[in-house]
């Protein structure tokens, strides 16, 4: 309780700049806009999700190197800047002309200067916030992007709709972009700071007030490390284009845009709690052994998902286990990168962690699109999601216990 007393207003803050940043708000946009840039343009849906795997590679790419920044300077400032870098990138889609090589520019771009508003920089302060009840407070923190998941795809729906500022798919990007401009931002600058040495909890600073743990030289040396890259990377490919494609999968089974989205909010609701329940389990039992069970049970959503027709409380029933799992994978970055690799590093290791995240988060669309436009639907690749989602749950239970960096052999 000591924790959330002294940590609630930065916690609050990171929530509310996740949710308003660039890991939330394109994925969520992008359900909404695929069919209508497909009608009116007549790009592909692989032509189309591609502008969301170069956001991916891009930013995954630059991730260690805002968390070397972050680690540096300070998550504040970078953090901040990122919003601002975000919201205007964001808004220049409204003007974008109707060219291939624009829309993947803008993606690019997005991905050059979006990524300090993800989870890269606000993980890092509210690490050194808590510690005892770190598992909940990351998993509240994220609760931003189940926010951004419940409200984005409405408003974008709206947006499209002209029940906003104006209608068509272009509205929904400036539209979008008030968020971090206005909300995050401003809030960041009030409530958003990393902790004074005398504020940090007992266990991640050692008697000179230094943050302990791994160099990244020593993680990258060790298995760890890559045991929980490549179950990050395996789900991340899993999860990805079946987020992305959610309305389109629920129009294959004879339902509207409309109850699409409302299907995406059902997802949304999922991913909610599973930030709190894992974040609280995580602080209770090993989390490797937590995942298991939820990192398993997506493996029936695809089978939910596949073929057409059917109730659409069986659609509602599989977006709500996808949710709850990608809830879980979100915590498992951060939670796994602070217990095992310690504070020291925490801004570089965790970008590298962040990167098959965000690659395979990216390049997941693609191959989703690629699979609809080849066949007709994404069958083959909700198999395919099966298997790596079961790899992605057993592989953890290699890592072994939490290591105690006050030991003398760290």
């Amino acid at each position: 309780m000591s924790e959330f007393r002294n940590g609630r207003r930065v916690l609050f803050a990171a929530m509310i700049g996740v949710g308003c940043g660039a890991s939330p708000l394109p994925f969520n946009v992008l359900p909404a806009i695929i069919g209508p840039i497909h009608a009116e343009l007549g790009w592909s849906f692989l032509q189309i999700s591609l502008g969301i795997t170069l956001l991916g590679i891009v930013a995954s790419l630059l991730a260690p190197v805002y968390g070397w920044a972050s680690d540096r300077w300070g998550v504040r400032r970078i953090a901040i800047a990122s919003l601002v870098g975000f919201s205007l990138t964001f808004a220049l889609f409204a003007l974008m002309p109707p060219s291939l090589l624009a829309w993947y520019g803008l993606w690019a771009l997005v991905g050059l200067v979006a990524i300090g508003s993800t989870p890269v920089t606000w993980s890092r302060a509210i690490n050194m916030w808590f510690l005892k009840s770190r598992g909940l407070a990351l998993g509240i923190m994220l609760l931003g992007t189940s926010l951004a998941g419940i409200i984005v795809p409405q408003l974008a729906q709206a947006a499209i709709d002209g029940k906003l500022f104006g209608s068509g798919w272009r509205v929904v990007f400036p539209t979008l972009a008030l968020l971090p401009l206005l909300v995050a931002t401003p809030l960041s600058l009030w409530l958003f700071r990393e902790p004074t040495v005398a504020e940090r909890p007992a266990g991640i600073s050692d008697a000179q007030g230094n943050l302990t743990g791994l160099t990244v030289g020593q993680a990258v040396r060790g298995y760890r490390l890559w045991v929980i890259w490549l179950s990050i990377a395996l789900v991340a490919l899993a999860y990805g284009g079946v987020f992305i494609n959610m309305i389109q999968i629920v129009g294959l089974h004879g339902f509207s845009a409309a109850q699409g989205a409302t299907v995406m909010s059902v997802m949304a609701v999922g991913i909610l709690a599973g930030r709190v329940i894992t974040g609280l389990l995580f602080d209770r039992f090993w989390a490797p052994a937590v995942l298991v069970p939820i990192l398993l049970s997506p493996a029936l959503s695809c089978w939910l998902l596949m073929g057409t027709g059917g109730p659409i409380s069986n659609l509602m029933a599989g977006a709500l286990l996808l949710g709850f799992a990608a809830g879980a994978e979100s915590d498992l970055i951060a939670y796994l990168a602070g217990r095992y690799f310690g504070m020291a590093h925490y801004g570089k290791i965790y970008g590298l962690l962040y990167m098959p995240f965000g690659i395979g988060s990216a390049v997941s669309p693609a191959i989703y699109g690629a699979v609809r436009d080849a066949t007709g639907n994404y069958d083959a690749m909700l198999a395919v999601a099966i298997g790596l989602f079961a790899l992605g749950a057993l592989l953890p239970l290699t890592l072994g216990r939490y290591p105690d960096f006050s030991a003398p052999e760290h």
